[in-house]
C-alpha cells in the first residue's frame, strides 16, 4: 500500500517559507525527485511574525485564520512540487505535512505543543491522503515531542563501528548522536538561526538573514555579555530537552541585550552568532561518554552560514565538520525528506522510537491520517 511516491512539507523554525520534496523512501536511502523552498506571501509572513512575538495576546480567532490560510498555502506548494517532480497528485501516496509550529512548551503542566497549517483543506484541495500532527503522541507518552530529526539521521547516517554527530542549524539547533551500539540521542541544545536572524531583521532592509553570517563576521565578540547569556537555565538542562523560537524570542533579546547595543549592533550578531556555537560546542564536550574522532554532519540553512560554521569547527577542533551533502544528502531538505518518511511509516503503522530521544515512555504511532 504505502510504496510509491510522498510529499514532506514544513515550515521550521526561522519561518521563512514552506520546504517541501517528493521523495521515494528506500530501506536504507532515499529518492529525492524534487525539492523547493516556497516564500510566504506578504500578509501570512507578517501574521507569523506577529505570533512570534507575543504568542500569550494573538487573537484565537486571528490563530484559527492563519492556521485555515496555511493550510491553503501548503496544499498550493504541494501540487506545485508535484509538477516540479513532473508527476501527477494521484502518483503521489501521502503528503507527511508538519506544518508550523507555533507554540512548543513540552515542560509546561501539563505539556503542549502546536503546530497548524490545517491539514483537512491539504488533503480536500489536493485529493492525497495526508499525515500530519506528528508530535502530540510523543508529548502524551511522556516524551518532549522533539526533535523528530534524529530518527532520520539514524536512518541515513548511522554506522556499525564509529560514531557520528548531525547537527542541525535551524532557527534552533537540534544535535543528533550516533554511536556504535548505543541507542540514538538527539536534544535542542539552544539557538541556532533564529536571533540572528531577528537582530538583523532590525537593522537591513535588503534580506531577511545574515548571508554567510558577512555582518556577523564584521562584529567583535563580547565576552562579558556571552558569559551572561549562557548562564540562561536552559543550556544547565539536562536531555531529553526541546525548545523553540517562543523560548528563544524577540523578548528574550530585548530582555538581555546589554548596555549601549544599539551603538555597536555588530557585535551583538557576531556575540549570538558566538552563543549558537559555544551552546553547541558545549552541548557536545557534555556528552557521556564524549565521542572520539567522529565527524559532526551539519545540516539545515546554518550550514549556508559560514560564520557559523566557522566558528562551530574553531570550538570543536577535534571533529570534523561537513555538511550532509557530502554524504549525498542535500542539508537543506532534510527535515522535509523526514515528514514523508515518516509519513510513509506512518501509513505501514510501523511505530516510532524516540525513547532515547525525546524521554518518551513508549513507542508511539506518530502522526494523525487525513483523507478527502
Amino acid at each position: 500500500m504505502t510504496q510509491g511516491l510522498f510529499i514532506g512539507l514544513i515550515s521550521g523554525t526561522s519561518m521563512d517559507g514552506m520546504d517541501a520534496v517528493v521523495a521515494r523512501p528506500g530501506s536504507r536511502q532515499i529518492e529525492v525527485l524534487a525539492s523547493h523552498t516556497f516564500g510566504f506571501d506578504d500578509s501570512l509572513r507578517a501574521a507569523l511574525s506577529d505570533l512570534r512575538r507575543n504568542p500569550d495576546v494573538f487573537p484565537s480567532m486571528r490563530l484559527a485564520r492563519l492556521d485555515a490560510a496555511l493550510g491553503d498555502a501548503l496544499a498550493a506548494a504541494a501540487l506545485e512540487i508535484i509538477e516540479m517532480a513532473g508527476c501527477r497528485p494521484a502518483d503521489i501516496t501521502a503528503i507527511g505535512s508538519h506544518g508550523q509550529t507555533v507554540l512548543h512548551h513540552p515542560c509546561a503542566t501539563p505539556p503542549f505543543t502546536l503546530q497548524i497549517g490545517d491539514p483537512w483543506r491539504l488533503a480536500q484541495q489536493t485529493g492525497i491522503t495526508v499525515v500530519a500532527d506528528f508530535r502530540r503522541a510523543d508529548l502524551a507518552a511522556g516524551g518532549q515531542g522533539a526533535p523528530l530529526a534524529p530518527l532520520l539521521h539514524e536512518h541515513l547516517f548511522r554506522l556499525p563501528a564509529k560514531a557520528r554527530l548531525v547537527v542541525n542549524l535551524g532557527g534552533i539547533a537540534n544535535l543528533t548522536v550516533l554511536a556504535p551500539e548505543t541507542a540514538t540521542v538527539g536534544f535542542d541544545t539552544g539557538p541556532a538561526n533564529c536571533l540572528l536572524d531577528e537582530w538583523y531583521r532590525r537593522h537591513h532592509s535588503d534580506a531577511a538573514f545574515d548571508h554567510g553570517g558577512e555582518w556577523a563576521s564584521s562584529g567583535t565578540v563580547d565576552e562579558n555579555w556571552l558569559a551572561s547569556l549562557v548562564k540562561d537555565p536552559f543550556f544547565a538542562l539536562s536531555p531529553p530537552k526541546s525548545t523553540g523560537i517562543e523560548y528563544f524570542s524577540p523578548t528574550w533579546l530585548d530582555t538581555h541585550l546589554p548596555n549601549r547595543a544599539a551603538s555597536r549592533p555588530a557585535d551583538i550578531q557576531a556575540t549570538l552568532a558566538e552563543l549558537s556555537a559555544r551552546t553547541l560546542a558545549d552541548a557536545i564536550a557534555g556528552l557521556d561518554p564524549a565521542p572520539a574522532e567522529s565527524t559532526l554532519l551539519v545540516c539545515g540553512g546554518g550550514v549556508h552560514n559560514h560564520d557559523l560554521t566557522g566558528r562551530i569547527r574553531r570550538l570543536l577542533p577535534g571533529l570534523r565538520v561537513e555538511s550532509t551533502a557530502a554524504y549525498g544528502v542535500d542539508p537543506d531538505y532534510i527535515e522535509a525528506t523526514l515528514f514523508a518518511w515518516l509519513a510513509e511509516r506512518r501509513l505501514r503503522g510501523e511505530r516510532v522510537d524516540t525513547r532515547s530521544i525525546t524521554g518518551a515512555q513508549q513507542t508511539v504511532l506518530a502522526g494523525t491520517i487525513f483523507t478527502r
